[in-house]
């Protein structure tokens, strides 16, 4: 696949804002599970996280796949769906990245200090996005 997949400038605030995202990764029993999480976009690759040692990270450990999507609330045509591998799982220092997800999504730095959390970076191998406007279509 030659370049680098990235996320239309066009649809970037449904995954740089307070959007919630559908995170999926595939369970120890091979079924999918899908987690509502606050996302980021690096300009190359979806980030996300969780606390350490969490049943998520367990089952990105053991299989890579993940999917995401993320629809604009005010137009359910808008979307982005991501397909991809985590390719990277680092521990959240001074749980740097969760305050800033929890600043943009809260307006507050996060709450639950004392437990440590890592993020989990998700190389696209597969973006499809849809730009809107079928609700207004029916008008």
């Amino acid at each position: 696949m030659p370049g680098v997949l990235t996320v239309p400038d066009d649809l970037l605030d449904l995954v740089t804002t307070d959007r919630i995202a559908h995170v999926s990764c595939i369970r120890r029993d091979g079924g999918i599970a899908t987690h509502l999480m606050w996302i980021d976009w690096d300009g190359e690759n979806l980030l996300t996280s969780s606390p350490s040692g969490s049943v998520k990270g367990e089952n990105w450990r053991r299989n890579p796949e993940a999917s995401v999507s993320v629809v604009d609330r005010d137009d359910p045509w808008r979307f982005v769906t991501i397909r991809g591998q985590v390719t990277e799982i680092r521990p959240d220092e001074d749980l740097e990245f969760i305050d800033k997800m929890s600043l943009r999504y809260t307006g507050s730095p996060y709450f639950r200090r004392g437990f440590e959390r890592e993020v989990f970076v998700i190389t696209p191998e597969y973006i499809r996005v849809g730009r809107g406007g079928w609700a207004r279509r029916k008008e």
